[in-house]
């Protein structure tokens, strides 16, 4: 489809979420409004995709940037008039190849490439097509009056809509293609004769149809092609992409997801088969889970990396890797930098930050890695810290392969406890542990005979 451009409107500021930020930047199920609408005319191959944009456009254009969907540019629309005036804005940049127009909103994320393949082939006449939908309660939008053909004759907005306009349930969904040289001759001529004084792209439609053009309409489901208007919107709308997420999940992949009106997975996250998703898990933000792993109950990835056969329960991560067969948790915070290596164990109670910890290593609980390098083999007894902050630098601590941790150790870094040694229980270690050395940092026992009982006599 090189001959087809699409332009995407993302120039409105959102007055209805009551927020300093634009609204298409608004998130669901993790990612951008904008972002989904660009994702889901990705696949379809198109020779441009321009997205006019207004309030904050730097930021808005950044995303666009960020989404890595190609052949993306932007258009600077200065002064909102309108959906007619963004789409004036946006015509002279058309390349010159251009056959076909693709008009979508930019805050449409329930929007997928299907419908808007369909909403192509519908309009591949040399008029002009769009989408629409029946809802129960059409109130707030544009009414869509069609011919005794069946064809569409106009869309009234509700604020210029008589009463018996506004009992039609048919609402238009604001997804049009156009004939490129049709909507050359026409955008021009539109004007703001209207209750909002604004150019309406819907004006179009009605001028198309007054010159005797076919313009056909596509009925989509309303889950398809509903804004997004304010913050509760947003929330349904992050539901339905979550729900339709696992369940591609779970029919096309072969993840078990034990609740899934439990269960938070966004759009960009990956899991493979046979694992199990128990409720109250949360992924977010690229999260990678591989095959046959078990997650949750009550855990909360944000951009990890979890290996085959890992199993984590009620732990939160962030941008940590946990290995392949790796067991973590319960109530255990793998914070950034955190790289626990296959068949690793962490415990309750774990914390660890900037720590790498090498195959076979334990961390079974109550203990504090950070900035840290395990080796293999090693044992991290309860109570371990890793004393890596003197109130201005950061430091390291090392334990070699095969070394033991006695409980309730201090490490004060910079440290490195050798291959093979030990630490006694209750040590705080200052200097460095030579390899298969046992270093005991404690004073020693003092034991006073009968004091106990001296005192309770004399009160």
């Amino acid at each position: 489809m090189r001959d087809v451009a699409a332009i995407v409107l993302a120039a409105g500021k959102g007055t209805r979420f009551r927020s300093e930020r634009a609204k298409v930047l608004h998130r669901a199920a993790g990612r951008s409004l904008v972002g989904h609408v660009l994702e889901a005319l990705d696949p379809l191959g198109l020779g441009q995709v321009l997205v006019v944009v207004g309030h904050q456009s730097d930021a808005v254009s950044a995303e666009v940037t960020a989404t890595g969907v190609g052949g993306c540019a932007t258009v600077l629309q200065p002064e909102q008039r309108g959906t007619g005036h963004a789409v004036q804005t946006a015509v002279p940049h058309l390349a010159d190849g251009v056959r076909r127009v693709v008009v979508v909103p930019g805050d449409t994320p329930l929007l997928t490439t299907e419908w808007l393949r369909r909403l192509l082939e519908a309009g591949d006449d040399g008029g002009g097509a769009m989408l629409t939908a029946e809802l129960d309660d059409p109130t707030g939008y544009g009414r869509v009056i069609r011919g005794g053909d069946g064809d569409v004759r106009g869309v009234v907005e509700e604020r210029d809509a008589s009463d018996g306009q506004r009992r039609i349930r048919e609402i238009n969904a604001g997804m049009y293609v156009f004939d490129r040289s049709v909507l050359d001759e026409v955008i021009a001529g539109l004007d703001d004769a209207n209750a909002q004084g604004e150019l309406y792209l819907t004006d179009v439609v009605a001028r198309l149809a007054a010159d005797g053009r076919t313009v056909r309409a596509t009925a989509a489901p309303a889950d398809v092609v509903a804004g997004v208007n304010d913050r509760a919107q947003l929330a349904e709308a992050a539901a339905v992409l979550r729900r339709r997420h696992l369940h591609r999940l779970m029919t096309e992949v072969g993840v078990t997801v034990t609740d899934p009106a439990a269960t938070y997975v966004d759009v960009d996250v990956e899991v493979g088969a046979d694992t199990e998703l128990l409720p109250g898990t949360i992924l977010e933000a690229g999260t990678r889970v591989g095959n046959g792993a078990v997650i949750g109950p009550d855990t909360h990835l944000t951009g990890c990396d979890v290996g085959d056969g890992a199993v984590v329960h009620s732990t939160r991560g962030d941008d940590a890797v946990i290995g392949a067969g790796a067991n973590v948790g319960p109530f255990t915070h793998l914070r950034t930098g955190t790289r626990l290596g296959d068949r690793t164990r962490a415990g309750a109670f774990v914390e660890t930050k900037n720590a790498v910890v090498a195959e076979g290593s334990k961390v079974p609980h109550l203990a504090y890695l950070g900035d840290a390098v395990v080796g293999t083999g090693v044992n991290v007894s309860c109570g371990v810290i890793t004393v890596n902050y003197d109130g201005a630098v950061k430091s390291q601590t090392t334990i070699e392969d095969g070394a033991f941790v006695g409980c309730d150790t201090m490490l004060i870094a910079p440290v490195t406890v050798g291959a093979g040694a030990y630490t006694a229980a209750g040590s705080v270690i200052t200097d460095d542990v030579p390899a298969d050395a046992l270093a005991i940092a404690r004073s020693r026992q003092s034991v006073k005979e009968g004091w106990a009982a001296r005192r309770r006599e004399h009160g």
